[in-house]
């Protein structure tokens, strides 16, 4: 989080010159209290971490105007300047929870030193406490165990990216885990002492999530009554996560470019820019090359984003890692709904290995809670699994191996003998069937150009890559060289 200072003096030149001292030492952003200002007007409207005050500002009860102080919303650290080096009057103050008193009077070059030992002290002691709030929660590479070369060769690619700077650009299928990869990805780099902050771009209006990511000041819309850091500032020196990055708005998309940029933001009401620190990982389950063929994403943001892009293939494409995946979790989830269930069935495992998981690890993930959660038996049965993995509409890998993605489902594996079931779900069967033969021919013909391969087909690219993501094609399998 961006450290910010407030300095506030009887002596309004004296405030100012102080402030002019420190800025540049500083990594945090430093302001003197106006002369107009009120000081205790600015703490109630400001987020304020630091106060470095003139210990007359505080009137004749300093030890009780601290205790009063650090009772403010963002409870501020307060630094107090005196005037005389009183050793007991020193004691007092630092004992009324003062964070630091210090005489300005001495050499600049000493002052400076003075504070940018407060500001790490204070940065340091800022990381511990998020440190510390966050240590249950730890994502890490290391949790991602796979057995599938798929995965394996995706993995080794993000343990390259991930102690840099670089901004990512995560990819892929609702429920793939692109939020868990981002956290672990933050884990395993330098900034992992720093805040990770996560926002989701489709959860919040446009107005909205332009002040959740540039803060606002007092008074910058109806209902502003008080300043509120963004979540660009909450994650200086840290990693700002943005989901769903494709759902920017036209005029959010100029601004973030711009702090990408730039690496300064400006609060909503501002005439200030601020200097920030952050690493960027944005996540989207959106095809953004359609989206720029459709003029709704900007080809230089996603240049910007995209310096790696990570691709995190689906369930379905590394079915070796289902069967850990349904223990590790069995044994979770009764633990945790204090379930005395202990293993799956073969039966049952072989219908949760062969499903195409079209809300893949997430989805995973809720069939065993709710499998746990309802079983009568100390073994999870077939009986017990939700009714479209009884059914066996969606079959595992076909024999003689290669891409589920590009096999199409005949009628036997979808069903042995279809006139067991109603009319219109074996008929929707073989219209899937068919679809999916289409499209690999199709897309074969142009080498995966989508817009080519909609031409052809007189669809629209959008229809076209929705029907690609509900058969779980990619266009990569079809490109010559691949």
């Amino acid at each position: 989080m961006l450290l910010r200072i407030l300095i506030g003096s009887h002596d309004p030149d004296q405030a100012a010159a102080l402030g002019k001292l420190l800025g540049p030492s500083l990594a945090a952003h430093v302001r003197a209290l106006r002369p107009n200002e009120n000081l205790w007007a600015v703490l109630r409207a400001e987020p304020i971490d630091l106060l470095v005050v003139d210990e007359p500002l505080l009137g004749g009860g300093a030890l009780a105007a601290i205790h009063e102080l650090r009772s403010l919303p963002d409870a501020p650290e307060v630094v107090v300047l005196v005037e005389a080096d009183d050793a007991t009057h020193r004691a007092e103050l630092l004992a009324a929870e003062a964070f630091a008193v210090i005489n300005p009077d001495i050499p600049p070059a000493e002052l400076i030193a003075a504070f940018q030992t407060i500001v790490r002290r204070r940065a340091h002691q800022a990381h511990r406490e998020a440190a510390a709030a966050r240590q249950q929660t730890t994502n890490l590479l290391s949790d991602l165990a796979t057995k599938s070369p798929v995965m394996r060769e995706f993995l080794a690619l993000v343990r390259k990216v991930a102690d840099t700077d670089s901004t990512l650009l995560v990819q892929g299928e609702t429920g793939v885990g692109k939020e868990f990869l981002s956290r672990a990805i933050h884990t395993q780099s330098r900034r992992f002492a720093a805040p990770f902050v996560a926002v989701n771009c489709s959860a919040l209006s446009e107005s909205l999530l332009e002040s959740e990511l540039f803060g606002h000041v007092e008074g910058a819309f109806t209902g502003a009554r008080r300043a509120r850091r963004g979540y660009f500032e909450l994650a200086h020196g840290g990693t700002l996560f943005i989901d769903e990055v494709g759902e920017l708005s036209p005029q959010l998309q100029v601004k973030l470019l711009r702090v990408i940029q730039d690496r300064r933001i400006q609060p909503v009401g501002s005439e200030e820019e601020f200097e920030v620190d952050v690493r960027i990982i944005a996540a989207t389950n959106l095809d953004l090359n359609q989206e720029m063929e459709a003029d709704r994403f900007r080809p230089d943001l996603f240049y910007r984003l995209s310096v790696v892009t990570l691709d995190i293939p689906p369930l379905r494409l590394r079915r070796e890692d289902i069967r850990a995946m349904v223990d590790t979790h069995v044994e979770h989830f009764a633990i945790n709904l204090r379930r005395a269930v202990a293993s799956v069935s073969p039966e049952a495992l072989e219908l949760l290995e062969g499903y195409d998981w079209p809300g893949n690890v997430r989805e995973l993930v809720n069939v065993v809670e709710r499998a746990v959660l309802l079983t009568d038996s100390r073994s999870i049965l077939v009986r017990d699994l939700p009714e479209e993995i009884r059914s066996g509409r969606s079959t595992a890998q076909p024999p003689g191996g290669g891409d589920l993605a590009l096999q199409p489902r005949t009628a036997s594996q979808v069903r042995n003998d279809p006139t067991q079931r109603p009319f219109a779900e074996a008929r929707q069967e073989l219209l899937d069937q068919f679809e999916m033969n289409y499209l690999r021919a199709l897309l074969g013909r142009t080498n995966g150009r989508v817009t080519d391969a909609a031409r052809l087909a007189e669809l629209n690219s959008r229809s076209l890559y929705e029907k690609m993501r509900r058969h779980g094609i990619r266009k990569e399998f079809f490109k010559l060289g691949s």
